[in-house]
């Protein structure tokens, strides 16, 4: 019985956008008539002696109405459209790998550390590491996947390093710590279950849970993309 009340009140709050429009709805052209006062009339609604509804105080209506507006925007930010959705990258390899891994780099099933070679708008040769989630949590992707944009390391990611100026920074990032005074060389250390990933390309492998994956595109110079599981999928 008390499941049914309840069911009945949330009914109510999605139904009427105020609780004036609930208390006029429970008003009947008769009580008008006699009334002959729409305030008066929706206080007697209020108060139970008019009605052919529930009786609903307004704190309890404006308490759900809040609760069932933040549960539909929980659930639109859950159902958030993936930048690369809708889009064709057949002739793309790399934009094709990127796509694949959005939504686990998205929702923390993957951190996925993106090594790029290219040269920049000066035509000058870069190279760095750049962490794929971190990015997408700071950086509207769609330009990229809509090909208006090329994915090209900065000196804020991760690693950067300019060849010809011979510019060099390297910066951590919610997701990874860099490890650069390293006798194995460059070092990410996963800040969430603190795996070692090496981007040692002799290494026999990148790591525990990690995998390298060598991206065989015609945009770039190199692409090399590291993937790191950091939970299980359930």
């Amino acid at each position: 019985m008390e499941d049914e009340v309840q069911t009945g009140a949330d009914n109510i709050v999605t139904e009427f956008n105020t609780y004036e429009d609930f208390l006029d709805s429970q008003i009947t052209s008769v009580d008008l008539f006699y009334l002959e006062d729409e305030e008066l009339a929706r206080q007697l609604v209020e108060l139970g002696y008019r009605g052919s509804g529930e009786v609903l105080r307004r704190e309890e209506f404006e308490a759900r109405k809040a609760a069932a507006e933040a549960s539909r925007l929980n659930k639109r930010s859950q159902q958030q459209t993936l930048s690369s959705s809708g889009k064709d990258f057949t002739n793309n390899a790399f934009l094709r790998a990127l796509a694949q891994r959005e939504e686990a780099n998205r929702n923390g099933k993957m951190t996925s550390i993106i090594f790029i070679r290219d040269k920049n708008s000066r035509g000058q040769e870069i190279s760095g590491y750049i962490d794929y989630a971190h990015r997408l949590k700071t950086e509207e992707f769609e330009p990229y996947f809509s090909f208006k944009k090329r994915l090209l390391p900065r000196p804020s990611d991760l690693s950067f390093y300019n060849w010809e100026t011979q510019t060099s920074t390297s910066n951590h990032t919610p997701n990874y710590q860099v490890i650069a005074e390293n006798a194995s060389g460059l070092l990410f250390k996963n800040k969430r279950d603190r795996k070692i990933l090496n981007v040692d390309p002799k290494a026999a492998t990148p790591g525990d849970n990690s995998t390298r994956n060598v991206i065989d595109s015609t945009q770039y110079v190199q692409v090399v993309i590291y993937d790191h599981i950091t939970r299980r999928k359930t």
